[in-house]
């Protein structure tokens, strides 16, 4: 089976609301907006050219964009908004394009957040400290503390006789499983005890005095609180931290005292970033995972601050908000719509008797739909069409349809098709249709800085940024994936493939 490339790339700015690295809730969106400059547009490569490139699909100055990076977040639910088309198929490959739009449009906030120097800003600094220890401090645990402790055969053995069902198979991957969950019940029961070989050579001081129960209290934030070796932790640095903790011990136990919960929450402070400088010494920040996941966390904690520093400068007076909702009333506006049935017929006499027989008890709408529309698919849904919205049915239509009540037969009316006779099943009242309503002004706000978001980018994709999209080689690399599903699949019918050994596993699992 040859998929049919279906690229023709169009740059549609689609900025934020459904994008991860910019952290955006879901939401309505404007009207997506077109644009293409001469830099974006693709030039013709040759097949050299094309093969040089790998699987990078467009550049954002000096940001590579990946074919594998685009697939990685299709197929996650983090991106709002988009659906997870399956793989090969031509809805994938248009999923695709909105997705790089957005990463596109993410790299650029990226660089210009960089530009500006927001790498700098104290909130980014200490956000990426306290993920790089997190992340180092885990590494170092999985890789070496945990990875001492030893689980044997018989162990394994045992726990598989006491939880898996008589036949279950003992295959490689339930064996790692077995042990890896072994493993994590023996390091549980030995906390305490890797502490102490954690912390041993490290002097470790801690101020309770410097503790603060509330921010009520008001601690100074270059109080000590904790100092392991030469290094010190400050109440600024973890305040957080052990105020949630002493809440939620509170929220659990009313008798508890939050300042045991802190302390215990400020111990595993202190191990974490023992094992993150452990980690660092152990050369664990040129781990090719941790880089990538640092780089990830990188620009979407970075984008995330650019965004919502740049949204609190277009924050709207009370008149740019009115004058914006004037001029976008329409498109802000949901008008009123109806659910629908109908019967079409080919005459009004026809529509007349029909309508008598329907009003008289001798037919229902369901009946006459079946048995006498003429409307595609009529047998089908019975005339059910759905939900019209006001003034986007032919005006004689829209003006029976829009004055008759639930239940209400409506007509005959006459259209291009014919003799219609309408009976409303649902209503949907207009929304946002008054600007001092408190919802109309929360979406008309969000809308306003939207767009201003989305001018604010595509004016850094026409003016400061250069934006490369490598067609040719997005075209090869959605062929060639397209191609691979087509082998799986022939693969997959063959008698005796992997794929029905696994339904014949997987059923004979089910049958016991």
């Amino acid at each position: 089976m040859q998929q049919q490339p279906v690229f023709k790339f169009i740059n549609v700015l689609i900025l934020c609301a459904s994008l991860p690295l910019l952290g955006c809730s879901g939401g309505e969106e404007p009207a997506a907006k077109v644009t293409e400059t001469a830099a974006e547009r693709p030039s013709t490569m040759s097949a050299e050219e094309i093969a040089a490139l790998g699987d990078v699909i467009a550049r954002v100055g000096d940001q590579a964009i990946t074919f594998n990076q685009i697939n990685t977040m299709l197929n996650s639910s983090a991106v709002v908004g988009v659906s997870v088309p399956a793989l090969g198929t031509p809805e994938r490959d248009t999923a695709r394009i909105v997705v790089l739009d957005k990463v596109v449009s993410a790299n650029l906030l990226y660089l210009d957040a960089l530009r500006l120097g927001l790498d700098k800003d104290p909130t980014y600094v200490k956000a990426m400290q306290e993920f790089t220890d997190g992340m180092l401090g885990s590494q170092y645990y999985r890789n070496i503390m945990a990875g001492d402790i030893p689980v044997s055969e018989t162990e394994i053995q045992a726990f598989f006789n006491e939880t898996m069902k008589s036949g279950t198979e003992m295959t490689d991957e339930l064996h790692t499983q077995i042990e890896a969950t072994l493993r994590k019940r023996k390091l549980h029961e030995r906390v305490a005890a890797q502490r102490e070989e954690l912390r041993k050579g490290i002097e470790v001081e801690v101020y309770p005095d410097n503790l603060a129960a509330s921010e009520d209290e008001a601690k100074a934030d270059d109080a000590p609180v904790a100092k392991y070796g030469d290094k010190l932790i400050t109440w600024g640095e973890v305040k957080d931290t052990l105020l949630a903790a002493g809440r939620g011990a509170a929220e659990l136990d009313p008798t508890a005292m939050e300042v045991d919960a802190q302390l215990a929450a400020l111990q595993m402070v202190i191990d974490k970033r023992i094992m993150a400088d452990k980690g660092r010494e152990a050369g664990l920040e040129q781990d090719a995972i941790y880089n990538a996941r640092l780089n990830e966390y990188q620009k979407t904690r970075l984008v995330n601050l650019h965004r919502a520093r740049l949204a609190q400068q277009m924050e709207p007076t009370e008149e740019q908000l009115k004058t914006y909702y004037d001029e976008n009333r329409n498109s802000i506006m949901q008008v009123e719509m109806r659910k629908l049935q109908e019967v079409l017929l080919e005459s009004q006499i026809e529509a007349e008797a029909m309508k008598a027989k329907i009003d008289s008890g001798q037919l229902t709408m369901f009946q006459a739909a079946a048995d006498h529309s003429i409307a595609p698919g009529a047998k089908q849904n019975l005339g059910e069409v759905g939900w019209i919205a006001q003034g986007r049915a032919q005006p004689a239509l829209d003006e029976v349809i829009f004055k008759l009540e639930p239940g209400e037969i409506g007509g005959p009316v006459e259209s291009s098709e014919g003799w219609h006779l309408f009976k409303v099943l649902d209503v949907s009242d207009a929304q946002f249709d008054d600007f001092t309503d408190a919802e109309t002004r929360k979406l008309t706000r969000r809308r306003y800085i939207h767009d201003k978001l989305d001018q604010y980018v595509m004016d850094l994709r026409k003016n400061d940024f250069t934006v490369e999209v490598y067609e040719n080689n997005l075209v090869r690399l959605g062929q060639k994936e397209a191609d691979m599903v087509a082998r799986l699949m022939e693969q997959a019918a063959e008698p005796g493939s992997r794929t029905e050994q696994r339904i014949e596993e997987l059923n004979k699992l089910i049958g016991e």
